[in-house]
């Protein structure tokens, strides 16, 4: 039996080896067994995960069972999304043990969370992990700049970071709309099974596993700069195709012309009364071809808010199509008498 031999049936008997392992196990030096090692990978015949000497290495068939980690600091000057994207791949090869669907999905919303780092964060430094398990893809996106809320509300001029997160929940808000549709953030949170982003003391979770629903807290101590959360599963039915669609009034076109808004994330401890709330809610609005707006969890609104929504909104913009979900009675009284 050859060293190569003698490899694959440790890695078959004993599961994740290293190269000191193998050296030890076969008496032979570090080098000898790395290069061999390295050949078995280059066959297809192993697996390697992780990378320099904390790299394992094993069978195709329990590649899937391992757990892996990326961990990384780089510097954002100069700094391109698909170099890191390929040396996460190149080191790791884990993209090899997961399905297709969650690999594209991987590589979209990985690719556009650091993109939005290294573009609008103005930190010097962006620290970015990555960890698979047997049965999730978890990443991380850490920076330490201006924080994705606040700049929002100042690119946009908005009164709060309470508001440029409302936006950001909108979709097609960027702050550089000559560079960016602005569309990333949105269909990140969406294709994900949990969702998160935390910034200067606020924290916005999407939960689209258990809960399903969008959350906004308050967090202490405060996070400088920006931490992106995503979560997928290794098993998920979800493709990036199917997102797009459900944001598309088309489902054979092409357009991001469809949003989702849950009208509770407007008031937070309030109550929808006012013709400025609506003009808030609405603001942007007007990019999209259908609006669904979300009446979960909101007990009653007034006269004006439902007057400028369902009345003014819709005679302004008559080629929108504006419908109410989840409405309890009272909410739905005010929303037919205000339609007319």
């Amino acid at each position: 039996m050859d060293i190569s031999e003698q490899i694959l049936n440790m890695a078959q008997k004993k599961g994740p080896l290293k190269a000191t392992n193998v050296a030890r196990e076969l008496h032979v030096s570090r080098q000898y067994s790395q290069r061999h090692l390295k050949e078995l990978v280059r066959k297809g015949l192993l697996v390697k995960l992780g990378s320099t000497r904390s790299a394992a290495y094993v069978i195709p068939g329990l590649a899937e069972q391992a757990s892996w980690k990326y961990d990384k600091r780089f510097k954002s000057i100069h700094l391109e999304e698909h170099v890191v994207l390929e040396d996460i791949e190149k080191k790791s090869q884990f993209i090899r043990t997961i399905p297709e669907n969650v690999k594209n999905i991987f590589e979209y919303a990985f690719s556009e969370m650091l993109n939005n780092a290294i573009e609008h964060s103005q930190s010097s430094n962006i620290h970015v992990n990555v960890i698979k398990t047997s049965s999730n893809l978890i990443f991380q996106v850490n920076d330490f700049g201006i924080g994705v809320f606040r700049n929002v509300k100042e690119k946009r001029k908005l009164e709060s970071e309470l508001h440029a997160i409302q936006d950001l929940l909108k979709g097609k808000t960027s702050t550089q709309p000559h560079a960016h549709s602005g569309e990333g953030i949105f269909f990140t949170s969406k294709i994900a099974d949990m969702f998160s982003l935390e910034s200067y003391g606020l924290k916005l979770i999407v939960d689209n596993d258990a809960h399903k629903d969008i959350f906004i807290e308050e967090i202490k101590p405060s996070k400088k700069g920006t931490k992106v959360y995503f979560h997928i599963s290794c098993a998920s039915p979800k493709h990036l195709n199917g997102v797009f669609r459900k944001h598309q009034t088309d489902p054979n076109g092409y357009a991001f012309d469809k949003t989702e808004i849950k009208i509770r994330l407007f008031a937070l401890g309030t109550v929808h009364v006012s013709r400025s709330q609506a003009r808030r809610l609405l603001a942007n609005l007007d990019k999209f071809k259908t609006i669904i707006l979300d009446f979960d969890k909101v007990p009653a609104v007034g006269q004006a808010f439902a007057d400028e929504i369902f009345r003014v909104f819709k005679n302004k913009f008559p080629g929108i199509k504006v419908t109410p979900v989840n409405m309890n009675k009272a909410v739905e009284f005010m929303v037919k008498r205000a339609s007319g």
